[in-house]
């Protein structure tokens, strides 16, 4: 799936997310909007991961959806 798709979707793949990144809220899902910038920079703060890791970890599991 791609990000417009997940981002049209995003609803539905709410929580899919939720179930992969269990720290990330509700509010913040709800920030997220199924925009991967803002999954991005979330994961970053969240896991304190480097941009590249983030956006990796991000396009795999849009992949896997």
């Amino acid at each position: 799936m791609n990000w417009d798709q997940i981002e049209g979707r995003w609803k539905e793949v709410k929580g899919k997310a939720r179930t992969s990144w269990g720290d990330l809220t509700d509010d913040e899902l709800d920030q997220i909007g199924g925009r991967k910038d803002q999954l991005v920079g979330k994961l970053q703060q969240k896991y304190g991961l480097q941009k590249e890791e983030a956006e990796k970890r991000a396009d795999d599991w849009a992949d896997s959806l």
